[in-house]
């Protein structure tokens, strides 16, 4: 389940609201601090960070970061799902305001919408409507996992982790073009001693 859940401003790492489902978690909430602090224009719109035996989940939209904290089993797509959530009604409360702002914790009061979303989550009701967001969200599995001590690394920022990811992302994507290259070659030279058999077989039995 959702454990720990932090909006805030992705231009100084300012937070906006938050919700601590546990007091002893109150160490985690010091570490998305630290990782809103990290955010730049040039971060990931979207990561998980692994953490002990949880997992932070971000997404970033409008100039605002929304993360929550949840255990490992907790499905991914249903993180991202409530995070969307999130993310949409903050805005429509709160979006011609976010930028002039300066008070910490300033939009406290949306504690109250994610106790609600945080319950929509936990309603089996609702799972089969949240399952239907989470199936539209076609490239969660794709988003990149990272680890918190290098995500907050001296002189490591979120963008270069990106950048990282892409790099790996370009050298798989090679790796399986010159896979196909060598499968179709070896496909063409079994075919042709196939069939420079057959010839043989024809030369010597009928001609």
């Amino acid at each position: 389940m959702v454990q720990l859940t932090m909006i805030a401003r992705t231009s100084d790492g300012l937070p906006l609201t938050a919700s601590l489902q546990d007091e002893n978690l109150t160490d985690y909430q010091t570490r998305a601090k630290q990782i809103f602090r990290k955010l730049n224009h040039a971060s990931a719109p979207k990561l998980a960070i692994e953490h002990n035996n949880m997992i932070f989940y971000y997404q970033i939209d409008k100039g605002v970061c929304y993360l929550c904290l949840c255990e490992r089993n907790f499905s991914r797509k249903l993180a991202f799902a409530y995070l969307d959530d999130l993310q949409s009604e903050f805005y429509v409360q709160y979006g011609n305001r976010i930028d002039k702002v300066t008070r910490p914790y300033h939009f406290i009061e949306f504690d109250t919408y994610i106790q609600k979303a945080k319950k929509s989550i936990l309603d089996t009701r609702n799972h089969s409507a949240l399952k239907n967001v989470a199936n539209e969200l076609q490239d969660v599995q794709k988003i990149m996992v990272a680890n918190l001590d290098e995500v907050l690394a001296r002189g490591t920022s979120l963008d270069v982790i990106q950048s990282k990811s892409s790099n790996l992302m370009s050298y798989s994507q090679q790796y399986r073009d010159e896979a196909k290259q060598l499968n179709r070659k070896s496909n063409l030279i079994k075919v042709g001693g196939a069939l420079t058999f057959i010839l043989w077989i024809v030369w010597y039995f009928i001609l």
